[in-house]
């Protein structure tokens, strides 16, 4: 559903609105693609989960940097009650940000597009790394690799030279120190809840002269969540987010050209089940409990 604020963007999950006065309204929906394909049914509960986790995250990481975030209560968003009620639980009230033009991704573990380049060339982002190292192998430390932020088609991943290129050294420094500080708080709270983040996507943006955590936050959308049941050396773990519907629409022989076959009830129960799983098991809350 839309809100009576002047719609920014429209993106594959959520609605951005203005809110006036140097504010927005973040308001996750609970699509879900697959293949850069928007599918038909969308995922019960996953805007819910998006946003809550966000929350939790951005009180954990309060001590390392300012963040956006203003109010995730209804009463606080400038609506009429019975249209704040609606949304309730799935949106945020934030400053606005002047945003950096980088995506700030830390890996800690060799996975997807890193463990892809590294079979070619040792590198990960064109660092060099230990040789010999299997797929999903823990890093020998974290590293930041930022990608730019493609307006249309898929990011690019870049150099840490390039991202220095497009926002500046002192700029660029401040973006990896606080990414890997914010990767090790999560990384570290999630594994004591046996859950592994592999790695993790932050946005960051500058509000009131500050760089600032923006958008969503150690979420199952922007990290690649792996129970430490499920892992091993060599392979590629189940994630904690849409593994279920790539799986079955990778079944079914589709060619990811839209449109994408319809989901069967059991897979989106499937996949609401694992996003509610990623924000229960990590901060020992009920989703219920949510707002």
């Amino acid at each position: 559903m839309s809100v009576s604020l002047p719609l920014i963007n429209s993106g594959k999950v959520r609605e951005i609105y203005d809110a006036g006065d140097s504010r927005l309204l973040i308001v996750a929906s609970n699509r879900i693609s697959a293949f850069d394909v928007i599918l038909d049914k969308p995922i019960p509960e996953k805007g819910k989960v998006l946003t809550a986790m966000t929350y939790e995250w951005l009180k954990i990481l309060d001590d390392l940097c300012p963040n956006h975030l203003i109010s995730v209560n209804p009463k606080d968003f400038p609506l009429e009650a019975i249209e704040a009620e609606q949304i309730a639980g799935r949106t945020m009230l934030v400053k606005k940000a002047q945003m950096l033009p980088i995506e700030c991704i830390v890996r800690g573990y060799l996975s997807g597009s890193a463990y892809k380049e590294y079979q070619k060339t040792s590198t990960v982002h064109g660092v060099p790394i230990e040789k010999g190292l299997l797929e999903s192998a823990r890093l020998p430390e974290p590293i930041f690799t930022p990608s730019t932020k493609a307006e249309v088609g898929h990011d690019e991943n870049i150099s840490y030279e390039q991202a220095v290129d497009l926002v500046g050294k002192e700029v660029a420094e401040k973006a990896r120190d606080i990414s890997l500080k914010a990767y090790e708080i999560g990384a570290k709270l999630a594994l004591e809840k046996g859950i592994i983040v592999a790695d993790t996507k932050f946005e960051l943006g500058f509000i009131d002269g500050e760089l600032a955590i923006c958008d969503e936050v150690l979420t199952p959308d922007s990290s690649r969540f792996w129970a430490t049941e499920d892992y091993s050396e060599g392979s590629t773990p189940p994630s904690y987010d849409k593994q279920p519907v790539r799986d079955w629409l990778e079944s079914t022989g589709w060619d990811k050209n839209p449109p994408a076959p319809e989901l069967p009830n059991e897979v989106v129960e499937a996949t609401s089940n694992r996003y509610k799983s990623a924000y229960e098991l990590i901060f020992s809350k009920s989703l219920n409990d949510w707002i």
